[in-house]
């Protein structure tokens, strides 16, 4: 089985997080930011991921902190659990229709982390949820888990829409890239021999 758990604790917050990519997407989320566990919830139905999480942050000073440092957690984890990437396709991509939001993603677990996005929200927040923070999440998830990450809004008009079809997206895009190529499963996915 290809999982994970892992522990942080800094004087902003503290986590357990647990991942496995060999799940059939259920998830147990609390992290003290309601849109946030909305999102987690979904990215771990979209992705087949099992994702638990739990943690306690400093979301009296406002949710960044807890945002960041889940998606390095998420990162931390799915590097961990794919080890030396034998087998797995590497590759995904997903256009991904939201309502009147269409999100393309596609990544490439890389071993090197890159995030671009061309994401533009109409509003500043989603409830009490800061819009800008969809983007720290995805760098934090992109640069530790190794991957190179693009996230591109096609079209859309509502921040709830957007944000929500680049979770799914994304989710989807990771969940085709993760998995094991049935023609090649005991071969790592690069010329090089390796992946990091």
């Amino acid at each position: 089985m290809r999982i994970s758990t892992i522990h942080r604790r800094t004087a902003e917050t503290n986590i357990t997080l647990s991942l496995n990519l060999d799940g059939t997407g259920v998830s147990l989320i609390d992290t003290g930011c309601g849109f946030l566990d909305h999102m987690l919830t979904l990215f771990s139905r979209h992705s087949g991921f099992d994702l638990t999480v739990t943690c306690e942050g400093d979301t009296d000073v406002d949710d960044h902190h807890t945002v960041e440092d889940i998606g390095i957690c998420l990162g931390k984890a799915f590097a961990e659990a794919l080890g030396d990437k034998r087998g797995i396709k590497r590759y995904g991509d997903r256009i991904l229709p939201m309502d009147e939001a269409l999100i393309l993603s596609a990544v490439d677990i890389s071993g090197r982390g890159g995030c671009f996005t061309e994401l533009s929200f109409p509003t500043e927040k989603i409830g009490s949820f800061d819009t800008q923070l969809c983007d720290e999440f995805f760098i934090a998830l992109a640069q530790n888990g190794g991957m190179t990450l693009h996230i591109r809004q096609i079209v859309g008009r509502n921040s709830h829409h957007i944000m929500e079809g680049a979770f799914k997206s994304v989710a989807r895009s990771l969940r085709e890239a993760a998995a094991i190529d049935e023609q090649d499963p005991d071969s790592i996915p690069s010329t090089k021999g390796l992946l990091e």
